[in-house]
């Protein structure tokens, strides 16, 4: 694994980075928002009569696939029972076929609860929700596929619990609730009240581009433009903009530097690290999440096929000139890699191991690395 320095804090990009409390508070449409009534949302099959490409190629992105109902996991149903010890306390996660049972016990005392949801596809692992007197708690073991078997979830110390309801989950306040469902799912708060009855698994259609109903009844009467009007188009959107709404779920640079995220943990968070590339600081509108990643298709993993990004952007002296006139030096920071074409983001944009994760994660933050 490529060994990285991962910086504590840096200072602000160019552009106004805001924090996602407070986007949501504008007018429009934004992630997570929550204001719209349940009326307003028409479904994905809805969207797919005339945007059925995209609406097809969506489902098998890991947004699409976010949350599912724990009965339904694919990861459950290929690991129907699961087992750990932690400590004094052994954990079970068990699927029957029609209900998903985690358990902890002591050898003294248990304790069990349905699980009821399934966060997160198994790219990297996946967390459980249950609930407890009508309050909602994330597991304490997660599934991790690099491991294939339970862990530590992230994000929970690994001290001992004080008893069997700490050592079987952690208490989500009604906030941080409403905020995990609200990028697992879609529809989940509406009007401003959170209510998972009605949510859809996973980041669909309209958890982007708003609830559809104003804009498919547009279009029908023959509206175009009034249809339009009606929906968002993420890739209007100015690149601060654009990567802080992508960041509403996987954190602004704003958002990072209010929770105070250090170290080797904020590279979870691709829209913080893009903000802290050197091209960005330099006011590069070509930097955004959208140039590089179609939300609409699979995450490709293959690091090759994003060469063709890279060299779209950095030219040859020569290319250089061409557009710039003979001020263009090889230095330019524009300028092609002298090193090599090929592969550019495994040197540029390094995988980097998140200890707690099991997995590593592509680094954003797009520069000359060098090693510690």
């Amino acid at each position: 694994m490529f060994c990285t320095r991962i910086e504590a804090q840096a200072p602000a990009p160019s552009g106004l980075s805001l924090p996602t409390q407070d986007r949501v508070q504008t007018r429009g449409w934004w992630p997570t928002k929550g204001a719209a009534n349940l009326a307003d949302f028409v479904g994905t099959s809805e969207c797919a009569k005339c945007h059925e490409r995209e609406a097809i190629a969506q489902r098998g992105t890991p947004m699409a696939q976010a949350a599912a109902p724990a009965a339904t996991s694919e990861i459950l149903e290929a690991h129907s029972h699961l087992s750990a010890q932690r400590g004094p306390y052994s954990y079970e996660l068990l699927n029957d076929g029609t209900a998903v049972k985690f358990s902890v016990t002591d050898g003294t005392n248990s304790l069990s609860a349905t699980v009821a949801w399934a966060f997160g596809l198994g790219h990297k692992g996946q967390t459980y929700i249950y609930k407890r007197d009508g309050d909602f708690y994330e597991s304490r073991l997660s599934f991790y596929k690099t491991l294939q078997r339970l862990d530590l979830t992230t994000g929970h110390t690994g001290s001992g619990p004080e008893d069997l309801k700490i050592a079987m989950g952690r208490w989500l306040d009604p906030v941080e609730a409403r905020r995990c469902f609200g990028c697992h799912t879609t529809g989940s708060t509406t009007v401003n009240q959170f209510d998972t009855s009605h949510a859809t698994p996973g980041v669909t259609c309209e958890a982007c581009h708003g609830p559809g109903a104003s804009h498919v009844a547009a279009m029908k009467r023959g509206e175009i433009d009034a249809g339009r009007r009606a929906i968002l188009n993420p890739r209007r959107l100015n690149p601060v903009d654009s990567v802080d709404f992508c960041g509403a779920c996987h954190r602004t640079w704003a958002d990072v530097i209010l929770e105070g995220t250090t170290g080797v943990m904020n590279v979870r968070f691709q829209p913080y690290r893009l903000e802290d590339s050197k091209c960005w600081r330099r006011g590069d509108a070509r930097l955004t999440c959208i140039a590089c990643h179609n939300p609409h298709e699979p995450l490709v993993l293959d690091t090759a096929a994003y060469d063709q990004k890279c060299l779209a952007c950095h030219k040859t002296t020569a290319e250089q000139k061409t557009v710039a006139g003979d001020k263009a030096q090889a230095s330019h920071p524009g300028a092609r890699c002298p090193i090599s074409t090929r592969n550019c983001a495994s040197c540029h944009m390094p995988q980097v191991e998140v200890p707690s994760v099991h997995s590593p994660f592509a680094d954003h933050r797009i520069r000359i690395v060098r090693g510690n």
